[in-house]
C-alpha cells in the first residue's frame, strides 16, 4: 500500500513566482514548467498569492491587442489561497478537487513556506498507483 500523504506525489520543482515580477515574466515561467497555475512566494519562501494561467492570459491580451501596460504579479494574483500541509491525505485532497474548488494546491509547511505543488494530474497519478498496488495482491 502506498503511503497517503502528498508528499510522494507533489511536484516540487514548481514555478518560483514573486509578487513584483512582472506577468508577462511569470508566465513564461509558469510555461516553462507546465504548470496550470503556482504560488506567489515572497523573498522568504512563504506563500503570499497564487498565479493563473486564465489570469496571465487576461492580462497578456490587453498587452498584445491594446497596448496597456504590464501588470505585475501582485497586481492580478489570488490572496485567498487554499494550500495543503505535506501530510494531508490524498484521498480528502481527491473528494475536494470533485467539487468547485482550484485544481492546483502549494503545500507549504508549518511556516506556510512553499515546498510543492500539487493538481489533479498528482492525484489522479498517486490513485492510479495505489490501484496497481492493491490488483498485484
Amino acid at each position: 500500500m502506498l503511503p497517503t500523504s502528498i508528499i510522494n506525489g507533489m511536484n516540487k520543482k514548481f514555478a518560483l513566482i514573486k509578487p513584483h515580477m512582472p506577468v508577462v515574466e511569470a508566465c513564461g515561467e509558469l510555461i516553462k514548467k507546465e504548470m496550470l497555475g503556482g504560488p506567489v512566494i515572497n523573498d522568504d519562501g512563504e506563500l503570499v498569492g497564487w498565479i493563473s494561467e486564465q489570469e496571465c492570459l487576461q492580462v497578456i491580451m490587453q498587452v498584445v491587442y491594446h497596448n496597456q501596460r504590464v501588470a505585475t504579479v501582485q497586481d492580478i494574483m489570488r490572496t485567498d489561497v487554499l494550500s495543503m500541509k505535506p501530510n494531508d491525505e490524498f484521498m480528502a485532497i481527491a473528494e475536494q478537487m470533485l467539487q468547485q474548488k482550484p485544481k492546483s494546491y502549494p503545500v507549504v509547511d508549518n511556516n506556510n513556506k512553499v515546498i510543492g505543488v500539487v493538481n489533479r494530474r498528482h492525484i489522479l497519478n498517486m490513485l492510479l498507483k495505489q490501484l496497481a498496488d492493491v490488483t498485484k495482491q
